[in-house]
């Protein structure tokens, strides 16, 4: 994804779970369903994350998702800060 990041929009924790549930479960349908929303909430969650942070992090096709290098850097720091967040 080439698209510039959006400066003044902070990230939010709900991109971080989306983020999360999708590298855990490598299917946006999957995902969708553990954290009660639907399969479009969480692709355009997803996608608005990685316009903000200027990366891809999920190469998509058809019948694979997988996390791209960027992807599997970002999982560890998006799993640190909900954790840090779930234990204030």
């Amino acid at each position: 994804m080439n698209e510039a990041p959006l400066p003044g929009r902070p990230v939010e924790l709900r991109h971080l779970r989306a983020f999360l549930a999708v590298a855990d479960e490598l299917n946006i349908t999957r995902a969708a369903a553990r954290l009660r929303l639907t399969q479009p909430a969480v692709s355009r969650t997803l996608a608005a994350l990685e316009r903000h942070l200027g990366v891809r992090l999920v190469d998509r096709s058809t019948h694979h998702l997988a996390l791209t290098p960027d992807g599997v850097a970002f999982r560890d720091k998006a799993a640190a800060a909900v954790a840090a967040f779930d234990e204030a």
